[in-house]
């Protein structure tokens, strides 16, 4: 898959807390990963860079080339990594309460592994089409999924602030994770949660179809969600599925 990504600290934090990678297997599949840090004193870049370098680093040694040991691989690391964070938390008091979303995606040849843990997005564009693949792991999307209110008024509840579910919170991670068969052409978009506050589906989808390729796309995004305000940090990663040919 050609992948194209940036991160940027936007317009109102004075420092940028995502972390986003792209790392090879000794297969030569890809895994692709975006982190937003929260909580501490100082510590939501630190959560941020850990999960995104150790799990990346982690796959690099591996050979999982099947969507079964993608999965699994997944599991584990997810697990592994929250001790970790949850670890050096405890020993150092400035890092006390850090944490992070994780959106991460293990690309095989016909095959995309994705696993989330908190708002971090991750979307899929086919036949000019755009749908989120991840569910926020925030109060205002649970509030949402039990009917408490309704999608409109899910966009302003104070519970998008919330996040339930993230690395280095509680002994246990539990991400979502879930698998698809690609097909050339296909779109991959993985986000923090800095572009959809200020960019809707409509126009992210739009922007990417029009642009002349990855890379300008992915600035374009940044660039109209800092002119939207740039309330957060914000990363954006696009992958195309290329043809069987190339």
């Amino acid at each position: 898959m050609k992948i194209a990504y940036a991160s940027d600290t936007g317009r109102v934090r004075a420092d940028n807390q995502d972390y986003v990678g792209v790392f090879i297997n000794q297969t030569g599949a890809q895994l692709a990963i975006v982190a937003d840090g929260v909580g501490g004193e100082n510590g939501g870049d630190v959560a941020a860079t850990m999960a995104v370098s150790h799990i990346g680093n982690e796959w690099q040694q591996t050979d999982v080339h099947d969507i079964w040991a993608a999965k699994d691989w997944m599991l584990q690391q997810t697990a592994q990594e929250n001790e970790t964070i949850l670890k050096k938390a405890n020993r150092y008091r400035t890092l006390r309460g850090m944490a992070t979303t994780l959106v991460v995606a293990v690309i095989l040849a016909e095959q995309v592994v994705i696993a989330n843990l908190g708002d971090s997005r991750a979307y899929l564009i086919r036949d000019d089409e755009m749908r989120q693949l991840t569910v926020d792991h925030n109060l205002a999307s649970e509030l949402l999924q039990r009917g408490a209110i309704t999608a409109d008024e899910a966009v302003a509840h104070p519970g998008r602030h919330v996040i339930t579910r993230q690395l280095g919170v509680t002994e246990e991670a539990n991400p979502d994770v879930f698998e698809f068969a690609t097909r050339p052409g296909d779109l991959l978009v993985l986000t923090t949660d800095g572009m959809p506050k200020h960019v809707s589906d409509a126009k992210v989808l739009a922007t990417i179809l029009a642009s002349d390729n990855l890379t300008d796309a992915v600035a374009s995004l940044i660039a109209q969600t800092n002119d939207a305000g740039g309330s957060d940090n914000v990363t954006v990663l696009i992958g195309q599925q290329e043809s069987e040919d190339r």
